[in-house]
């Protein structure tokens, strides 16, 4: 099979994705069939914050359209984020899409997870993931730490790297929202945390989305 990503939202996250799928075809023996496109970040968080989801659809279908060409035979996005749209684009897409948030849901079910605190853009989080999670409550940063979770985000996502005041932000959320609103668990709702969180101990448990995202692409295709 045949994968083709819809990547450069942002760089890092292309990167996590790209790397993930090496390693795990390597590790099973196999040959990764791989295209990737790169789309544009800033363009996508303009349609973000607009709520544009039928404009950002459009533009990834072009991109989409270019994957079917290269012989993809399944689109994901690399982006949480990028999934405001993933309605609309499931609608219009000539090849299927490998939908992120379903697989999330039945995560958080299968392992036991009631009360979940997410990271991420201002749109994944008071969306909560887009209203697609039904097996656990899903709790955010509160007041001004909400506007402050999205404004590191997407500085962290746009630079493609993380700063000290970067780990040290995302770190301490992460422990409010098990302190304060009792979550059990906290998802990295976007795909660039993993610079802030990748290798890192906390004394609570993570819940890397994009990588349930990735190991559910290579099970298609392993």
């Amino acid at each position: 099979m045949h994968i083709g990503l819809i990547g450069g939202i942002g760089p890092a996250a292309t990167e996590y994705y790209y790397r993930g799928l090496v390693r795990t075809h390597a590790e099973a023996g196999k040959t990764l069939d791989l295209t990737i496109v790169h789309a544009d970040a800033g363009a996508l968080l303009d349609n973000l914050a607009r709520g544009d989801a039928e404009k950002q659809a459009h533009i990834f279908l072009k991109f989409v359209e270019r994957l079917k060409a290269a012989g993809a035979d399944m689109v994901a996005v690399t982006s949480l984020g990028g999934h405001f749209c993933i309605k609309e684009l499931d609608a219009i897409s000539p090849l299927p899409l490998i939908n992120a948030i379903p697989l999330l849901d039945a995560y958080f079910g299968a392992h036991g997870h009631k009360t979940v605190g997410l990271l991420g853009t201002r749109a994944v989080m008071e969306s909560r993931l887009y209203g697609g999670i039904t097996s656990a409550k899903i709790v955010l940063p509160k007041g001004t730490d909400l506007n402050s979770t999205h404004q590191f985000y997407v500085e962290m996502a746009m630079a493609g790297r993380a700063k000290p005041e970067h780990h040290d932000f995302f770190h301490r959320m992460g422990r409010k929202l098990c302190d304060e609103q009792g979550a059990d668990a906290v998802a990295l709702g976007g795909t660039d945390l993993f610079m802030v969180f990748e290798g890192a101990k906390t004394d609570y448990p993570l819940i890397d989305c994009a990588k349930i995202h990735v190991d559910a692409l290579a099970g298609m295709t392993i």
